[in-house]
């Protein structure tokens, strides 16, 4: 292990994988692997497990499963009861100890993995929420553009009487005028404001508007998986954070400027909150 990070050390500050080979008199295959992972690997299996008298029953396995996914937790089917349905109604031969390993290694790459969240400086995260507001005396509906740092945990929100493409747009000119800087990157979630299509292969084919202003303003755009507003939870908890900290009771103001004006001063006075955990202020 030590020699591990000796070898990683040393390619990180200059030393070409060639030369580190030479120096700590092991192979360049060696080095290349002990810079593609962190730590060791360990041994890597290079072929999927073959179980003769269960892969021709994996597909049936499987469906019974994903159907208990409309059931009752309490009526799903055990390791037991599907080894017993195996053999009873469709011949299988093998034994009981093959099907719950193929269920516990199935159930494994099913779990969705979370790791701590680490968030280097000059990225952002950015968002739309709702709140009902009153503006020029008539109730409504206010849709709120928030953008978060999450390194400082710095923000910014600005109100609108709709969320068009051109609302995303003026919230991002805002933002960046009011931190003074255009971030590195920023994550969001796939609204079609900001993206035309999701191709085949992942790829975002960005909207007209958004893509006009990227190129303008020169910052990566990144977006969260479909469905998965935790990816950007930041943005996601600032929308909450917002609403119940600068929209109780319900906003009223004579026009939408004199309310953005008042999230923006909001916004400035938060900066010199010290956070649970932190020393400094934001």
């Amino acid at each position: 292990m030590d020699l591990y990070r000796k070898v990683r050390l040393a390619c990180a500050e200059g030393m070409s994988q060639r030369e580190a080979a030479r120096h700590f008199n092991i192979s360049r295959d060696s080095v290349a692997k002990m810079m593609a992972f962190s730590v060791p690997p360990g041994y890597r299996r290079s072929a999927p497990i073959k179980r003769p008298k269960l892969d021709a029953f994996t597909g049936i396995i499987d469906s019974w499963l994903d159907g208990d996914r409309e059931v009752h937790r309490k009526q799903r089917h055990t390791a037991k009861r599907v080894f017993e349905r195996l053999r009873d109604e469709h011949g299988f031969t093998g034994g009981y100890t093959i099907v719950k390993d193929y269920m516990r290694q199935r159930e494994r790459r099913g779990r969705e993995m979370f790791v701590p969240l680490a968030h280097p400086p000059g990225h952002a995260q950015a968002d739309f929420g709702e709140a009902v507001v009153v503006i020029g005396g008539i109730e409504q509906k206010a849709h709120f553009f928030v953008m978060d740092l999450p390194h400082s945990d710095a923000c910014f929100v600005r109100t609108y009487p709709a969320a068009t493409a051109e609302a995303w747009v003026d919230g991002h000119v805002h933002a960046f005028a009011f931190f003074g800087k255009v971030p590195v990157s920023v994550l969001y979630d796939n609204d079609r404001c900001l993206v035309a299509k999701i191709l085949p292969d992942g790829t975002r084919q960005r909207a007209t508007l958004f893509s006009g202003f990227m190129s303008h303003y020169l910052f990566r755009d990144r977006y969260g998986r479909p469905g998965k507003g935790n990816d950007k939870g930041n943005a996601e908890g600032l929308v909450g954070y917002s609403r119940r900290n600068f929209m109780v009771p319900i906003p009223r103001f004579a026009t939408w400027g004199a309310f953005n004006d008042y999230l923006e001063a909001q916004c400035l006075k938060r900066q010199a909150d010290v956070l649970r955990g932190h020393c400094q202020v934001i």
